[in-house]
This record gives structure tokens, C-alpha cells and sequence, in this order.
């Protein structure tokens, strides 16, 4: 699992909130400076850590799955628009159901 010093090396800066008591107990509060919108909480310093990291690493699988399906629709975007030449050699020749390739037209 991450650590402080695993942030650190991707670029990431932990901050440490004061302790405060809620009901009778102490709560640690940590964010990262670059993410501000990440909260964690807990009983201790550790858990409030762990919270952390659970919630970005939702954020990063998050992030991964929405790169790949934006890359993947790039290139959808770029079979589209290649000429019919290029489209069948891409395609090694491979022929569409529904499509034809005439001299008639």
C-alpha cells in the first residue's frame, strides 16, 4: 500500500491536518496538496493514511479506465477517417459485411 514517502515519489504531497476530538475520540485528517478533494479520516495517523490511498487509487483506476476508453475511441475516430486504399490495407483486405468496392459507381 502507499506511504507518505510512496506520494512523494509519484509527485504527491501528504498534509497533515491538526487532530481534532469527535465523540470523545481523536480523528486524524489527511489530503494531498495536489488533490485536495481526497479526505482521509481515522482513529489514527495510519488509518487516515490508508483511507487516503484507498480513495485515489479509486481515482487512478478511475482515471486509467477513462484514458484507455479515450484512446481506444481515437483510434475508431482514425479508422474512420482513412481512404477506402488505405482502409483495406489496414485491414489486410479483410472485406465488410455490406460493403462493396466497384468501378461501376
Amino acid at each position: 500500500m502507499y506511504n507518505e514517502e510512496s506520494f512523494l515519489e509519484i509527485g504527491l504531497h501528504v498534509v497533515y491536518l491538526p487532530a481534532e476530538m469527535e465523540n470523545g475520540q481523536l480523528t486524524y485528517q489527511v489530503f494531498l496538496k495536489e488533490l485536495p478533494l481526497f479526505l482521509g479520516a481515522g482513529a489514527s495517523k495510519q488509518a487516515a493514511l490508508m483511507q487516503l490511498t484507498e480513495k485515489y487509487l479509486a481515482y487512478r483506476e478511475k482515471v486509467l479506465a477513462d484514458q484507455a476508453l479515450e484512446q481506444e475511441e481515437t483510434e475508431e475516430e482514425k479508422t474512420m477517417q482513412l481512404a477506402i486504399d488505405e482502409l483495406l490495407r489496414y485491414y489486410d483486405g479483410e472485406t465488410f459485411d455490406g460493403f462493396q468496392l466497384s468501378d461501376k459507381e
